[in-house]
């Protein structure tokens, strides 16, 4: 799998390097197919409040599965982009799994 990790209007640390490819490898434990994943972690700056984005783009085999999440604190976001996408990759593993299984069987032909 090929991990990439983008700041905007933020360096990325070693520590946050290793931290998002912790909860990415996290979530390919559960599904084996992702091609490749594309994070991107930046500073929202607002009149009103100022906020941390982790955005994460996964190309998994038949689907690219996108999430997004903001919070005060960079690392929640992170945390939270992660569970959107584990669940995500969670649907989608159940959809290629049942849908192999629902194929309907042809009756004999008399």
């Amino acid at each position: 799998m090929k991990l990439t990790i983008s700041g905007h209007h933020i360096e990325v640390t070693d520590a946050l390097k290793s931290y998002v490819t912790g909860k990415v490898e996290k979530i390919t434990d559960h599904f084996e197919e992702v091609v490749d994943a594309k994070v991107t972690l930046s500073v929202e700056k607002h009149q009103e409040r100022d906020g941390k984005k982790a955005e994460c783009t996964l190309h998994v085999k038949g689907a690219d599965l996108f999430a997004e999440a903001s919070n005060a604190d960079l690392y929640a976001a992170i945390d939270d982009m992660a569970a959107k996408l584990d669940r995500q990759v969670t649907r989608h593993k159940e959809k290629m799994q049942n849908h192999s299984k629902d194929a309907p069987k042809r009756a004999p032909v008399l």
